[in-house]
């Protein structure tokens, strides 16, 4: 009778040890790096956390539009986002720009014909607000095949900075990303694919629905399930991410869709940039179709 308890103990036991994941400790291997700011990084993602929420429009801020619409915004931002590689731009300001972007035009009415305008500025802004080096107005012009004066540039700035109040220090997907993928032990492949897909998912009407750090973390979390073949969230990733693996699925989802167009149609301009060298070929990776297949699953 005794040892029969024993061994029902011990059964229970070792599913305990099987069950439990341990939380890795991400930030242990950088206390002596004082641009980690191990002492108050916590602190800091979950202010950002808080505010991220004041960042976001509404997902059908494109109804009070009356001469631009949600396919205009889409080739806008395709565009936007071969000029910032063309500028070799941190990535910081491509997520800035289309913040600023959507924010100003969920205040302002905008003709078609300035929308690129609205474009370029938001890129001027996140430069001026993130870059060491910044473009000049002229270079932004002429990017634009000289569409705009240089009168018309400094006017839209102004309206801009007044219609957005100034406020250019809400947080965008990537500071969630580049947490997260911390999180993920990633290694340079999985950020690169990561990142080409939420960049994919930056040029989505669709995905304003999403909250930045949801963003984030579904594009890490399909980005492993591409590479890997199945499932993968970590307790790790869980926990600094505050997302459960089924809170990720319907947004994981439609980034796979993104991912298996990204080549067709008229707006490839993230896919062909992340089908060269300096970005390891990373359009090539399969999607993770079987994600799709398990949602069609009754």
């Amino acid at each position: 009778m005794f040892l029969e308890e024993t061994e029902v103990v011990s059964e229970v036991e070792m599913e305990d040890i099987i069950i439990e994941e341990p939380i890795v400790d991400i930030d242990g291997c950088d206390t002596k790096n004082p641009l980690a700011v191990v002492e108050y990084v916590e602190d800091l993602h979950a202010y950002y956390k808080n505010m991220e929420k004041f960042s976001c429009v509404s997902p059908n801020y494109m109804d009070q539009q009356s001469d631009v619409n949600e396919k205009m915004r889409a080739i806008l931002i395709d565009w936007l986002i071969e000029v910032h590689d063309k500028f070799d731009l941190m990535g910081e300001t491509l997520f800035l720009t289309v913040n600023l972007i959507d924010r100003f035009l969920s205040q302002q009415t905008v003709m078609r014909k300035k929308l690129q305008l609205v474009g370029l500025v938001a890129m001027l802004l996140a430069c001026k607000y993130e870059e060491v080096s910044v473009p000049i107005v002229g270079d932004l012009i002429l990017i634009s095949d000289k569409a705009y004066s240089r009168k018309e540039v400094l006017e839209m700035e102004r309206l801009m900075l007044n219609t957005l109040q100034f406020n250019m220090s809400f947080p965008t997907p990537y500071v969630f990303m580049k947490r997260f993928l911390k999180a993920a032990q990633s290694d340079k492949k999985l950020e690169l694919l990561s990142f080409f897909l939420i960049e994919l998912a930056l040029v989505e009407y669709e995905m304003l629905k999403f909250q930045p750090s949801l963003l984030a973390a579904a594009a890490i979390y399909t980005a492993q399930c591409s590479l890997n073949g199945y499932k993968q969230w970590s307790k790790t990733c869980e926990w600094h991410s505050s997302y459960a693996e089924d809170q990720l699925l319907e947004c994981s989802r439609l980034m796979v869709g993104f991912h298996e167009k990204a080549a067709t149609g008229k707006l490839t301009g993230v896919h062909r940039k992340y089908c060269t060298s300096k970005f390891g070929y990373t359009a090539k990776c399969e999607a993770a179709k079987f994600l799709l297949q398990t949602q069609q699953q009754p």
